[in-house]
């Protein structure tokens, strides 16, 4: 991960477990939205308009940190600390 350049002010903890879900909603008249449910809390993710360069490079990198994400999760679940034989 690349190192933030302003500080936080303000973290949302949201914890996953037989509740959690996500979404992809692939509209086909407007942007796509990502919905991310945790129960009685819904985020949702979209661009602000016409989707840019920008837009695709968070996509990617959303996609590239949940997958190293399940793959954290894997190893944990499985006690595997090099990740060997854990589903790609």
């Amino acid at each position: 991960m690349t190192r933030r350049r302003t500080p936080r002010n303000s973290v949302i903890r949201l914890t996953t477990g037989h509740a959690a879900r996500t979404m992809n909603h692939p509209f086909t008249r407007r942007e796509p939205v990502l919905a991310l449910d945790f129960g009685a809390t819904s985020v949702l993710v979209t661009t602000s308009g016409p989707v840019t360069v920008e837009d695709l490079e968070f996509a990617r990198q959303l996609a590239r940190e949940a997958h190293r994400f399940a793959r954290s999760l894997e190893r944990s679940f499985y006690g595997l600390s090099d990740g060997k034989g854990v589903a790609a």
